[in-house]
C-alpha cells in the first residue's frame, strides 16, 4: 500500500517528464502509472464524448477540481472516486494489468 511518504509526491512529480503527462515516463511507479493510465483514459473519453469538468461532476457525483486534479496528476484519487466516475461514464477506467503466469498453483 502506497503510504506515509509514498504519497507526499504527487504522480506527475515523480516522472522524468512531468510536462508530458499523462503520457510521461514514470519507470519504477507502478502506482502513479496507475493514476497515468486513468488520467489518460479520463482525459480521452471526455473529449471523445464532448465531457466538461463540469458535465463530468454533476453525472458522477465527483468534484470537478478532484477531476481536474486526477486527469493533470496532481492527486492520488481514492477507490471511491475511481467507482463513481466509473459508474458515472459507464466505463473501466482501473487499466487491466498485463498478462502474468499463473500463480495459483493450478496446472
Amino acid at each position: 500500500m502506497v503510504g506515509g511518504r509514498g504519497r507526499s509526491r504527487s504522480p506527475r512529480d515523480l516522472a522524468e517528464d512531468p510536462e508530458n503527462w499523462p503520457h510521461a515516463d514514470l519507470s519504477g511507479h507502478v502506482a502513479a502509472a496507475v493514476v497515468q493510465a486513468i488520467a489518460a483514459t479520463l482525459q480521452g473519453v471526455m473529449a471523445e464524448r464532448r465531457l466538461s469538468f463540469r458535465r463530468l461532476a454533476e453525472v458522477s457525483g465527483v468534484n470537478r477540481q478532484t477531476i481536474n486534479d486526477l486527469t493533470t496528476g496532481r492527486c492520488w484519487p481514492d477507490v471511491a472516486t475511481i467507482a463513481q466516475l466509473e459508474a458515472g461514464l459507464a466505463i473501466r477506467l482501473w487499466p487491466v494489468p498485463p498478462t502474468s503466469p499463473d500463480r495459483s498453483g493450478g496446472s
